[in-house]
């Protein structure tokens, strides 16, 4: 055991040392300070307008996407960044072990070519790799090549050089692009095809090979002869990039940070004198503080100020201390050592020809750890300011993440790595850092982000394909407008009309509005899995109102799909509880009943059940009048007495309700649960009515658009799978293929292919993605808001039970945009078609129109009635029609439907 007077005298040497670097020590405040600082230069880094003023370039390496373990196939890698550079040939298989074999050679890199011409450089790196190429007989076939170009570049769709560092200084490279250079010098020594796919940054390739077996790996770091990070931002934080979906990798070149003087309090004047004798004065201030190029000559430095002090070495110094380069890193790290390092000590300055006392010897290992130690700090504080911006980026509380590590200092110097681990720990508490080391080096990264690239392309057409059938052309939706002018037609005449897809059902509505309607009316609205009971008051005159007053009912799944009279039965009580609630059951008001399934009627208060639709099936009811059926129900119970006027369908009462308030109001649309259009036509071309005055508003049900197979050609296989699983498989087509109850489920079909094909979920199909109806149409309106970052949209996917990367909310986004889109766009030809009809009826050149429209999908989702407005602009050039919301269609609607109804009996 030591004794007492020799600890005393260790501690005294320890302290003369610290007082001597005391502006070394950092305390950790000031490496707060110091991520503060950084997270200033990221931001300005990304920002296109402070861009060119920041110390961290914040480049943009258009590397999107980290590997998913579900790359495969043969790649080539060259790694030059050195005295040496290396090629390699990789293949990486997916049989379940997910295997990755490497060959390589290494080739040298002669001194007088690192510094000559740099068409030379690059026909000395083509001629190799067509050595290594033809040795392995792989030269006959064209071989994706990526590319470990360890310097600072800017990258577009080129990779253009910024600055040589590392001792390279070949001539007419600088500012013009590696990736044409190297093509250039392939094609001159000729012989080989290479398609390079991807030039990498070594940092990036670092935290590649690391994603490759670390899924949660998104930052790399290289804390060697350099030092470099790079980590996955968020595209929409990346000025210098377009498009703000998805992330991509951002190489930080935070050696140059502080270059700027923003860390010169930081600064000792050891740093000053070591920045002041490099080839780059004024730059690369923060790597000469860390990196292993600059560790050992700082502690040199540092050991001649010293034995100047006669803190050292009594005063004395030999010419080898003096020397520059004299003092490696490497001996840095064997000084270090836990248990030889004193002795090791002794021996590197023996080397350098000192005859250190071992007071000599403690000292120096002491400046080593300080010097050392201040480094993996620097290095700590801004990789934590790194994992805080991701942890913020990410919106979660705490962070779990991998950093991909590599560089001969992390990993030969015995405490770097546990100190740099620590420090990042303590700085970032909210962060759960693993630290990888990269085993495989830069080389495997380039090969693994040329993996990554070519399955992104390998995926990209194959979801384009699937896709492609969704997105419509102009001379598409035309047809589908002339087509849909077909049934029209069709529909109307009495010879063809039962034979159309589209049955123009006859409203026996008349007129609209002219203000004049008053009194008080009952409603009934029937249309899904609720139904409403209304009293609306409507007021004519100065003062004119509509006032309402409604109860909810639920209609339960036995009784949608159960017996006729059990439906009517229950609406009956719901009316009797609405009246006892009300204080009316003794008043014998005027009904307006809609009805929103499509009937044949003969008479305002006479329709006939066609067939049911969304989801009921009660029996005894199609092919009956759903007016005899309500007054038979209203007879068993023999409670009250009502004066049904009209029968109602809620299209119908949708433009009724918007023609109240504007009188050019004479369509209306229905984009929700179903879809559906109504219009005024007149009556000389209703065939199926007798008459040739005025207009009647007819019903067109033109969700049963194509059931005749005139749009078969637009239907995909998804379609067809969601038709086929359907209650009413080989009806209401086109309704299937724009309305909110079915897009939900043609998105869920379309994603559970793509998993199925490996290019969605990691190809994991989960128990919730096979459930049928599981994926609801509001899911499109939400994940397709403008508002919504990719991470609420993983929110989403998660509530669904979809554990979804970043990768995987892109592409369901792109999905639901496809399908949501071409359903705006067909119900824009559709409606196109109609205002043509009516314009063309009315020999106008022009026409002037209003469009009521409803429905949760119009009304909720953020692009839907956009892109049909769109449509119908291109498509029908010469009407100008505005749309206008409705406010309660199937309420307010069906009372004046009766108030007009009442009006034109009684002026008759």
């Amino acid at each position: 055991m030591a004794s007492p007077d020799l600890l005393l005298f260790g501690f005294t040497v320890l302290c003369r040392v610290d007082r001597f670097l005391y502006g070394m020590r950092l305390s950790d405040e000031q490496l707060k300070d110091i991520m503060v600082r950084f997270r200033r230069e990221m931001e300005k880094g990304l920002n296109s307008e402070t861009n060119l003023t920041s110390t961290l370039k914040m480049l943009p390496t258009h590397v999107r996407s980290t590997p998913d373990r579900s790359e495969k196939g043969e790649f080539l890698a060259l790694d030059l960044g050195g005295s040496k550079f290396k090629v390699l040939q990789v293949k990486v298989s997916e049989d379940g072990k997910q295997n990755v074999e490497m060959d390589s050679q290494v080739y040298p890199m002669p001194e007088e070519i690192m510094s000559g011409k740099g068409s030379d450089l690059f026909l000395h790196v083509a001629e190799c790799l067509k050595d290594f190429m033809q040795k392995r007989q792989i030269h006959k076939k064209q071989q994706p090549l990526g590319f470990t170009f360890a310097f600072p570049c800017r990258q577009n769709n080129l990779v253009d050089l910024i600055s040589w560092t590392k001792n390279y200084k070949a001539r007419g490279v600088q500012g013009t692009s590696v990736v044409d250079a190297l093509q250039k010098a392939v094609q001159n020594v000729g012989g080989i095809d290479v398609d390079v796919l991807a030039v990498v940054n070594d940092t990036v390739a670092t935290m590649m090979t690391c994603g490759y077996d670390d899924q949660y790996c998104e930052v790399g770091v290289i804390v060697g002869t350099g030092t470099n990070a790079c980590y996955m931002e968020e595209l929409r934080h990346i000025d210098l990039v377009e498009g703000d979906e998805g992330r991509m990798c951002i190489n930080t070149e935070w050696g140059a940070f502080g270059d700027d003087g923003s860390l010169e309090d930081f600064c000792t004047e050891f740093d000053r004198d070591i920045d002041l004798a490099s080839i780059n004065p004024g730059k690369q201030l923060f790597e000469k503080m860390i990196s292993g190029l600059y560790m050992g000559e700082l502690v040199r430095i540092i050991l001649v100020k010293m034995a100047k002090k006669g803190l050292l070495f009594k005063g004395m110094m030999s010419d080898s201390l003096r020397t520059k380069g004299k003092l490696k890193t490497a001996d840095v790290a064997e000084m270090e050592k836990y248990k030889e390092g004193l002795s090791n000590t002794k021996q590197i300055l023996t080397k350098l020809d000192l005859d250190p006392s071992e007071d000599d010897c403690i000292a120096v290992q002491h400046v080593c750890t300080i010097v050392s130690f201040r480094s993996a700090n620097l290095c700590a504080a801004a990789l934590a300011a790194i994992l805080t911006r991701i942890r913020e980026n990410k919106k979660v509380k705490r962070l779990r993440t991998t950093v991909g590590m590599d560089g001969t200092v992390y990993k030969t110097h015995p405490q770097f790595a546990k100190r740099l681990h620590k420090v990042v720990r303590r700085l970032a508490p909210d962060c759960d850092v693993r630290f990888l080391l990269s085993e495989s080096g830069s080389a495997k990264g380039a090969a693994m982000v040329t993996a990554v690239a070519y399955r992104l392309v390998s995926k990209r057409l194959a979801i384009d394909e699937t896709l492609a059938p969704f997105k419509l052309n102009q001379q598409q939706l035309q047809m589908v407008k002339q087509k849909m002018r077909v049934e029209l037609e069709c529909g109307l005449k009495k010879d063809t009309h039962y034979t159309a897809s589209v049955k123009m059902l006859p409203s026996y509505v008349r007129g609209t509005p002219d203000g004049t309607e008053r009194g008080n009316f009952l409603a009934l609205d029937l249309g899904g899995t609720n139904f409403r009971v209304l009293v609306v008051k409507i007021r004519s005159g100065l003062r004119k109102s509509v006032r309402m007053y409604n109860k909810i009912y639920a209609i339960p799944l036995e009784i949608m799909q159960g017996t006729g009279e059990e439906l009517f039965d229950h609406i009956v009580q719901c009316i009797s509880d609405f009246l006892d609630y009300m204080g009316m059951k003794n008043t014998r008001l005027p009904l307006g009943f809609t009805f929103s399934f499509p009937c044949r009627q003969t008479g305002i208060d006479k329709g006939t059940l066609i067939s049911w639709t969304k989801g009921f099936k009660a029996t005894d009811c199609e092919g009956q009048d759903v007016v005899d059926m309500l007054r038979e129900g209203i007879k068993r119970r023999n409670e009250f007495d009502l004066d049904i006027v009209a029968v109602v369908n809620d299209t119908v009462g949708t433009m009724m309700t918007c023609a109240y308030e504007d009188p050019k109001c004479e369509i209306g649309l229905i984009v929700g649960t179903g879809s559906n259009a109504c219009y005024m036509e007149e009556m000389k071309n209703i065939e199926t009515v007798e008459g040739d005055e005025g207009r009647m508003c007819v019903n067109t049900e033109w969700g049963g658009f194509g059931d005749n197979g005139c749009i078969e050609y637009l239907r995909t296989r998804f379609d067809r799978e969601v038709d086929e699983q359907s209650l009413n498989a080989g009806k209401q087509r086109y309704e299937k293929m724009t309305s909110g109850m079915y897009l939900g489920e043609i998105v869920r079909q379309i994603l559970l292919d793509l998993t199925r094909r490996g290019l969605l979920f990691r190809g994991q199909i989960s128990e919730r993605l096979r459930t049928r109806g599981i994926f609801e149409t509001k899911f499109l309106s939400q994940i397709e808001s403008d508002r919504l970052a990719l991470l609420q949209v993983r929110g989403i996917l998660q509530q669904l039970g979809l554990d979804s990367t970043c990768d995987d909310s892109i592409i369901v986004k792109e999905v639901c945009g496809v399908v949501s889109r071409r359903a705006a766009q067909l119900c824009g030809a559709g409606m196109a078609a109609i205002v043509d009809k009516m314009r063309e009826n009315r020999g106008l050149e022009h026409l002037e129109i209003t469009v009521g429209v409803d429905g949760t999908l119009y009304k909720l989702h953020p692009h839907f009635s956009r892109i049909l407005k769109e449509t119908v602009r291109e498509l029908a050039p010469h009407c100008d029609v505005t749309f206008v919301l409705s406010e309660d269609g199937s309420g307010k609607g069906a009372a004046l439907i009766t108030a007009v109804a009442k009006r034109i009996n009684s002026a008759a």
